[in-house]
């Protein structure tokens, strides 16, 4: 089922911000500086690509300093992608197909929005149900 999930996932939207990570990475790692925020942004972009079956972690070891990145990234970059993710989502949400596919849009704005100190994992990972 995630595998039938993923495929229209990836044709309806995942394709789509994906792009809009890999553009907003790319953007990020023309400073030096930004790049964690790249690297950040990339990760997640492989995880917008084919999110059923994988599920997001906060790291234990993320401290002040992804507190910080954080904040800098909602303000220069994860509100456009939080932005993406509702519009997708409630477009999704129109047709009864697409509904677990919004509510899966849904999910993805936190991770979105503060993507530094968070891990993606499998979801059959005994740690990944936290």
């Amino acid at each position: 089922m995630r595998f039938i999930l993923n495929i229209i996932w990836l044709v309806l939207c995942g394709l789509w911000m994906a792009i809009g990570y890999v553009i907003a990475g790319l953007i990020c790692c023309i400073l030096i500086v930004t790049i964690p925020f790249g690297i950040a942004s990339f990760r997640i972009a492989a995880y917008a690509l084919w999110p059923f079956g994988r599920t997001t972690v906060e790291r234990r070891d993320a401290g002040a300093g992804s507190l910080i990145g954080n904040i800098i990234w909602i303000i220069f970059a994860g509100w456009w992608l939080a932005l993406g993710h509702i519009v997708t989502g409630i477009a999704l949400c129109v047709t009864i197909i697409g509904i677990p596919l919004g509510i899966a849009n849904f999910k993805l704005i936190p991770v979105s929005l503060m993507p530094l100190g968070r891990e993606i994992v499998p979801t059959d990972r005994p740690f990944a149900t936290r």
